[in-house]
């Protein structure tokens, strides 16, 4: 079942002969459950593209469906609603509130939204990603790789329709990357979690289901899944 479709996506930025042709007609669906990589050099529209899938920019012209939901022709309220409840996000600089501790960074979202917060549910999540004997600790005591898993813990204890990762490992080094993608998996696994990473890094990609390729704004590859 798709959970994820982008149809016709295009996105121009300037006018006349200053346009910048980001994204030019994107097409390709995700389904629930899929853990999919794209894949594509630096300039090639990949960072516009999850831009365009989680609500954070508009498309020029097309369509982004997220849970059959038409995010694109949301009001600017419902969009930032719809994208705190439905959308995870993972970036490569991890974003947490320096005066909070572990554990309140991960139920912030929910705190924002109004939302009760599941405390077992966050629990076994922080026990998953390694994180259980660090919820007391504020982000400038940890290491790069575990400040990222706490930026992973907080996207998936909302229960997102899909997260979107991207560049997540930009910031660690080549063990830690691989460590924190390979709980991320573990994660995805056991939640049923859709998600959806941009990379520049084919053998971080290789870890994903199925591996969809971009280059000068148009999708070349949209991969075979994984047989695993």
């Amino acid at each position: 079942m798709s959970i994820l479709e982008a149809k016709d996506l295009k996105k121009v930025y300037g006018e006349g002969e200053n346009a910048v042709h980001a994204l030019g007609g994107v097409n390709f669906q995700v389904n629930k459950g899929e853990f999919v990589a794209i894949v594509g050099t630096s300039g090639s529209g990949k960072s516009t593209l999850l831009h365009m899938l989680g609500g954070l920019d508009r498309p020029s012209s097309g369509k982004v469906y997220v849970n059959d939901v038409d995010i694109a022709g949301l009001t600017d309220d419902a969009l930032t609603i719809f994208r705190r409840r439905k959308i995870g996000f993972v970036f490569q600089a991890f974003n947490l509130v320096p005066v909070l501790n572990v554990y309140e960074n991960v139920i912030l979202p929910m705190e924002l939204d109004g939302v009760k917060v599941d405390k077992a549910y966050v629990d076994e999540i922080l026990d998953t990603l390694m994180l259980s004997g660090k919820k007391e600790a504020l982000p400038n005591q940890l290491s790069g790789g575990q400040q990222q898993r706490v930026a992973i813990a907080r996207a998936l204890a909302f229960r997102p329709a899909i997260l979107l990762a991207d560049e997540p490992t930009g910031n660690l080094d080549s063990k830690t990357g691989q460590d924190v993608l390979s709980l991320l998996k573990i994660s995805a696994e056991k939640y049923a979690q859709t998600i959806v990473m941009i990379t520049h890094n084919d053998e971080i990609a290789q870890l994903a289901d199925r591996i969809i390729r971009i280059e000068d704004g148009r999708i070349v590859s949209t991969g075979e899944r994984s047989q695993a």
